[in-house]
């Protein structure tokens, strides 16, 4: 198995500059790159402050961090693998305290229960590319009625592969492509 280290800052907000180290068993954590969310948080920068966020893929927990950062009321972060999980409670809770949850689920399957905090005002879905999760995991959530009516939805995938297929009532109200990632930015109309 392979295992590497590395870490990503948050660029944004009260801790900015801070680093969160991360330990990638397996090679399947990608963080978002720092351009990749600064275009991110640029997009939300008037959309963060006191909402509810959900990561449903949290990997290095770094867009839930960036979020609660620039002013999110809270977070829930869920992740699949426990060490990850554990991790990621180690290094955000001094940060973040009450306002941060980590779950340690599967996403799709966590969905599924009626999570603390909900409904969401925004939620980020950047599941592993290969795995062919981003449709699934954006039809559970909508499924689930955990959005708010207005909510925003960001999906990352991959640049070169078709665009995951999203619920009918989401508008792509951004998206930007650059190196191998394709980012979208969503808003669920309140009819949906």
């Amino acid at each position: 198995m392979t295992v590497s280290k590395g870490s990503v800052r948050i660029i944004g907000g009260e801790h900015r500059g801070r680093k969160l180290q991360f330990t990638d068993q397996g090679g399947d954590l990608r963080p978002s790159g720092d351009r990749m969310r600064e275009t991110l948080f640029n997009w939300l920068q008037f959309e963060l402050r006191d909402r509810r966020v959900l990561d449903l893929f949290a990997g290095s927990g770094v867009l839930a961090a960036e979020a609660l950062s620039r002013g999110a009321a809270h977070a829930v972060l869920v992740e699949k693998k426990r060490e990850r999980a554990a991790d990621l409670s180690r290094q955000l809770k001094p940060l973040f305290g009450t306002r941060i949850f980590i779950q340690a689920a599967d996403a799709l399957t966590w969905l599924t229960r009626q999570p603390p905090q909900a409904p969401f005002d925004l939620v980020f879905i950047d599941p592993p590319y290969d795995l062919g999760l981003a449709a699934p995991a954006c039809a559970a959530l909508e499924g689930a009625q955990l959005l708010t009516p207005d909510a925003l939805i960001y999906v990352e995938s991959r640049r070169h592969d078709p665009a995951p297929e999203v619920p009918v009532g989401w508008q792509c109200i951004k998206e930007k492509t650059g190196g191998d990632v394709r980012a979208q930015l969503y808003r669920r109309a309140q009819d949906a």
